[in-house]
């Protein structure tokens, strides 16, 4: 790959290898603003946009129904719908749901006001008022980290109703599952269309505004950056976390219930699911300081993808395992469950351990290691629309100089994990992996195109040193 910029290096004292470019000869440089959601829409992002919007929303009420219809049957699912006998009635909603869900939503809210005091109690645990990343215009936000504190908060209550107060059934979720889905729908919808309107008339920050001229892209991506209420109230940060993925292991863990009331047992099946997918859920609010580093936080801005996506997708879709399960139970062994939970967490390992060598890497900078050794980087800069110049470094050590996104792969092993709990009866719990691999895979596209616009040809630089996107030799 030829480039027009000279690539120099050099080891210093402590060796580590450090690599730059002379810019002298640069023929472009990164565009000054320009990296985050796209500025233009082709033929195939419209219709990415159109399918986004009008078929992933009746995705959910279809995996509902073959549960709730055809046994979980994709394939009796599908013959139904050809042969126009398939009932895609919504599901009714009670009183008792609305006022259950959006009790659920404000409860989350009220939490995620509340000053952090886990990090007083925890070692090593980063909470409390905390800076985020750089935004496109230059601007720091802060904000107010206590996503553990109200994780804590809400399953302690829900164990104190499980097995004291019992003030209602710990089946509650499964028991009004499709009433939930329909509101969760309505509620993202109208949270999206909010945050559009929001960012067209009265933006927080209108210089990390984006717009196409595409409305329906627009309403798709977002049009505000970090549209917030106040200073601490983030829309982004806040619907990414919680309500969503606090309620993921408490649907989980309502599944499990419905098993035993079914059944009189807990299958292992459930048992690991719960396990596996907690350790994502503890894990993400363990390290939510690291995640306003992420791409959500970093990139995307906030429209109908994250908005219906957080409120309406991830419960829904990402609970599939245990919804199955829940009336579909399957004891594995000691043997398949040893070996899926080797899977499971080897994926996290690699998912956690990539992450964290880049969060050290981010904080330490040369007085880290990366496995025993001292990290190797390409310095770099890139421009915000303010015209600042800023410094930065892109990792070349560790798992990011074996594939650009090995935390993906990490991600993607774990997701296995859990599809493969759910046996080989049905393949309808085994969407979330296909969904997985989609959804990473186009995401790792749009960080290194977004990474190109920012970095220019540093990116480029970073591409030869590390050619590998997910596995190495392969892909």
């Amino acid at each position: 790959m030829k480039s027009n910029a000279q690539t120099r290096h050099r080891v210093s004292t402590n060796g580590k290898q450090v690599t730059t470019l002379n810019n002298n000869n640069m023929k472009s440089s990164p565009a000054s603003g320009q990296w985050g959601r796209a500025w233009r829409v082709d033929i195939w992002t419209f219709f990415g946009c159109l399918f986004v919007l009008f078929v992933c929303p009746i995705l959910p009420l279809t995996f509902y129904t073959s549960c709730t219809h055809h046994e979980c049957s994709l394939v009796d699912t599908a013959y139904s719908l050809w042969s126009g006998t398939l009932d895609f009635a919504l599901p009714a909603v009670s009183g008792f749901a609305v006022r259950t869900y959006y009790t659920w939503i404000a409860f989350q809210i009220l939490l995620s006001a509340l000053p952090d005091i886990v990090h007083f109690i925890l070692p090593r645990y980063v909470g409390g008022i905390q800076p985020g990343a750089v935004t496109p215009s230059g601007r720091v936000n802060r904000y107010n980290i206590n996503g553990l504190q109200a994780w804590l908060i809400t399953h302690i209550l829900w164990a104190a109703n499980a097995f004291y107060f019992k003030l209602f059934s710990p089946s509650i979720v499964f028991n009004n599952m499709g009433a939930f889905m329909v509101l969760a729908n309505i509620t993202g919808y109208c949270l999206a269309t909010f945050c559009y309107i929001k960012g067209r008339l009265f933006p927080t920050h209108e210089n990390d505004c984006k717009i196409s001229g595409n409305f329906l892209y627009d309403y798709l991506m977002g049009v505000e950056f970090n549209p917030r209420i106040g200073c601490w109230f983030d829309f982004k940060l806040f619907f990414n976390g919680r309500p969503g993925i606090v309620a993921w292991s408490i649907i989980n863990l309502s599944f499990a219930s419905r098993q035993y009331e079914t059944f009189g047992h807990v299958t292992d099946s459930m048992i690991l699911l719960n396990f596996l997918q907690a350790i994502y859920v503890i894990d993400f609010f363990w390290n939510e300081t690291w995640y306003l580093k992420t791409m959500d936080i970093c990139h995307d801005h906030f429209g109908f993808y994250l908005a219906w996506g957080d409120l309406a997708w991830l419960p829904i879709m990402y609970t599939l395992q245990g919804f199955y399960l829940a009336s579909h139970p399957v004891e594995l062994g000691i043997l398949k469950s040893s070996l899926i939970l080797l899977l499971g967490l080897v994926g996290y390992v690699i998912f956690r351990s990539a992450n964290s060598q880049k969060d050290k890497f981010r904080k330490k900078k040369d007085k880290c290691k990366i496995w025993g050794k001292s990290p190797e980087y390409i310095e770099c800069s890139y421009t915000s629309s303010d015209g600042v110049r800023h410094q930065s470094t892109l990792l070349v050590s560790g798992w990011w100089g074996v594939a650009r996104h090995f935390n993906y792969t990490g991600d993607l092993l774990g997701s296995l994990s859990y599809c493969l709990c759910c046996g080989g009866g049905h393949i309808l719990p085994y969407f979330y992996i296909v969904f997985m691999t989609v959804l990473l895979v186009h995401r790792l596209y749009r960080d290194e195109h977004r990474c190109k616009c920012k970095y220019g040809e540093y990116w480029t630089l970073y591409v030869q040193r590390v050619p590998w996107r997910l596995i190495p030799g392969l892909y």
